[in-house]
């Protein structure tokens, strides 16, 4: 099993792909001399970006799209800002909050990176925080979305590019009182993630005047929902809202349209519930399903199509929105490099940089919140139809500059 990586730029420039680098030891350094493998004169300058992500495990496909999306990024910059060569450093977390923390220490102590980026799960990206914060090691979370992040274990060296729960799960509420229903019910995977978007969405959709008839949350991982769908079956309601993800997301939506509900009760929630990589899984049971999302392979912008081809002609396969997140995490960083024209000795100075990013990405504007360290980004309401035998996503509304309250 392949725990790090090293990334060799001019190999990348030269062939367009990523050359890797394994050893047998993912705790020691996979570098070998920068000199030499890149060709690197003495005047040019490499920055070493460290990237945590699951490539084993429940959440390797997640971290297998995110780092694609990174590495299609810098690859159009030829791994290169000004005259400093970039550098990625990859660890594999497991999503196990441990092992990341032994592999973050690593990349600090061994390998002597400057910038820190990755972790999907909330739980990794808690659990490195204190390292983080008490070693002045900038990091920009680009998955991992729990509230507190930027909340109550904010730090001033982590920034936030990908989305928080309330962002996710408030974008909803208005939206589904206002084109659903006054009554909804509420099924959602119990785990924290789970919890914080449900709370995100019931806030918002209480404050517009929807009553919560029912809450269930089913456990993480779970086979068989036929007693809760029985449960809402028997509920007076306009409309469910529901929160799954990966196989979750796929029973889930098939069961609920199985167990007759899918013409009874429309059923809304985030993006992950009909995610690019599960529609094919789910079948056209998710059709008709409404969803909130900071981006979807839909979104016809110029910045959207451009980024999808280039994607799919680097893969040969649909980007994600993990996909579309490590290719924002990358520009980012680049954008902030540019503006230090290399000179990484300042962790205050570089995250200064990053806060003040700002540009069109294929998911739309972004820009940062000074105040909380989290990106500020449009949300957008998709629904779920039938092209020709398969379902694809298209964006209803677009709901703006959508702002975590940071409290």
């Amino acid at each position: 099993m392949i725990l790090g990586f090293v990334f060799v730029l001019t190999v990348l420039a030269a062939c367009g792909n990523s050359a890797i680098q394994s050893g047998s030891n993912s705790d020691s350094s996979q570098t070998d001399s920068s000199a030499e493998q890149q060709g690197d004169s003495e005047s040019n300058k490499t920055v070493k970006i460290g990237s945590i992500l699951p490539f084993s495990g429940v959440y390797a496909s997640l971290g297998k799209d995110l780092s694609d999306g990174m590495k299609l990024y810098f690859d159009s910059i030829d791994w290169q800002v000004g005259d400093t060569k970039i550098e990625l450093i990859e660890e594999d977390t497991e999503a196990d909050p441990q092992v990341a923390l032994r592999r973050v220490r690593k990349l600090m102590d061994q390998d002597n990176i400057d910038i820190l980026t990755g972790a999907v799960s909330t739980a990794v990206a808690y659990a490195i925080r204190d390292e983080v914060d008490s070693n002045k090691l900038p990091y920009l979370a680009s998955h991992a979305g729990g509230n507190d992040l930027t909340r109550a274990q904010r730090s001033d060296y982590i920034w936030r590019s990908s989305f928080s729960s309330w962002q996710i799960g408030h974008s909803m509420g208005e939206w589904a009182y206002e084109n659903v229903g006054g009554k909804m019910y509420i099924a959602a995977a119990d785990y924290a993630f789970g919890r914080e978007v449900s709370a995100a969405f019931i806030e918002a959709y209480t404050a517009a005047g929807g009553e919560v008839v029912g809450e269930v949350y089913p456990p993480l991982g779970n086979n068989d929902y036929a007693s809760y769908l029985t449960t809402i079956g028997g509920v007076e309601a306009d409309g469910v809202y529901g929160f799954f993800a990966g196989s979750d997301a796929v029973r889930f939506v098939q069961q609920y349209e199985q167990y007759g509900l899918k013409g009874k009760l429309p059923l809304v929630g985030s993006g992950w519930l009909v995610a690019e990589d599960l529609r094919e899984s789910i079948g056209n049971a998710a059709e008709g399903a409404f969803a909130s999302t900071f981006w979807d392979y839909s979104l016809d912008t110029e910045e959207n199509v451009a980024f999808v081809k280039a994607y799919e002609e680097a893969y040969d396969r649909r980007p994600t929105i993990e996909s579309l997140e490590g290719y924002d995490a990358a520009r980012i960083l680049a954008e902030a490099l540019t503006t230090l024209e290399g000179d990484v000795s300042n962790p205050d100075a570089i995250v200064d940089a990053i806060s003040k990013v700002s540009f069109v990405s294929p998911r739309g504007p972004i820009e940062f919140d000074k105040d909380t360290h989290h990106i500020i980004q449009n949300m957008y309401i998709t629904e779920t139809i039938l092209a020709g035998e398969k379902t694809d996503n298209t964006v209803l509304e677009t709901i703006e500059t959508v702002q975590d309250p940071g409290e």
